[in-house]
């Protein structure tokens, strides 16, 4: 086993651990929980260590990083998420590799999605991002939509040719009221999860949690957690 391949299985290992004793806590299935590794700033040959010790998602948040990754990985059985703020003119390229885009956060970028999709005869999955510090009408500090502008925003995914309605997304708010209060801030986004449930019944993938949070999520039940520096370790960014 290579030093690289060692010290991923034990980092893996250990976010493993976590998960599981985070679900066990929680009174739930270890199985309930996905991990998502999150391989931003690392190279291809990572991606394929990952693979070899079984990860099946990985997630990029830029396209100029994810689609040559994902062109180099392309023979692997993987389910590529794209989790960062997405601009129209990169959405062409997005849906050539991403399984899962998780950061739909407004009317524009569904439409962008849609034509991609169609024109590429595939079927992409949407999380809508929830902003959880923005205002009615405005769009957060790291992408997504205020939380009263998720119905309709699923209504334009759920009849929007090439797109289905997978659920929600959020990243723990910075600023706001439910900075610094994680578990506060992921109930809240299952609460607003369980009224999207009420009229898009399989919209029910809930993405929340990282490294440093990612118990919290679970707790507040979460389906999939976005893990990367735990797994990956620290790294300068490439370009």
């Amino acid at each position: 086993m290579t030093d690289r391949k060692a010290e991923l299985a034990a980092n893996l290992a250990q976010v493993e651990e976590r998960i599981a004793s985070a679900c066990a806590a929680a009174g739930r299935k270890r199985e309930e929980v996905t991990l998502i590794v999150v391989t931003k700033t690392y190279p291809a040959s990572d991606v394929r260590i990952l693979h070899q010790l079984g990860v099946r998602h990985v997630a990029e948040n830029r396209d100029q990083d994810a689609a040559p990754k994902a062109t180099a990985c392309a023979d692997l059985s993987l389910t590529w998420h794209f989790v960062g703020q997405l601009q129209t003119n990169k959405v062409r390229s997005v849906t050539g590799y991403a399984d899962v885009v998780q950061s739909v956060d407004r009317a524009k970028l569904v439409t962008a999605l849609s034509a991609a999709a169609v024109r590429g005869e595939r079927e992409l999955g949407c999380l809508i991002q929830v902003a959880l510090d923005a205002e009615s009408g405005e769009r957060g500090e790291r992408g997504g939509v205020a939380p009263d502008g998720v119905a309709e925003l699923a209504a334009a995914i759920g009849a929007a040719p090439g797109l289905r309605l997978d659920g929600l997304m959020a990243v723990a708010p910075l600023a706001g009221e439910f900075a610094g209060r994680q578990r506060a801030a992921f109930d809240r986004l299952m609460e607003i999860s369980s009224r999207l449930r009420a009229g898009h019944p399989a919209a029910n993938m809930v993405s929340a949690g990282m490294s440093g949070d990612l118990e919290d999520a679970v707790a507040a039940g979460a389906t999939h957690v976005r893990v990367g520096t735990a797994v990956l370790g620290v790294r300068p960014r490439l370009g």
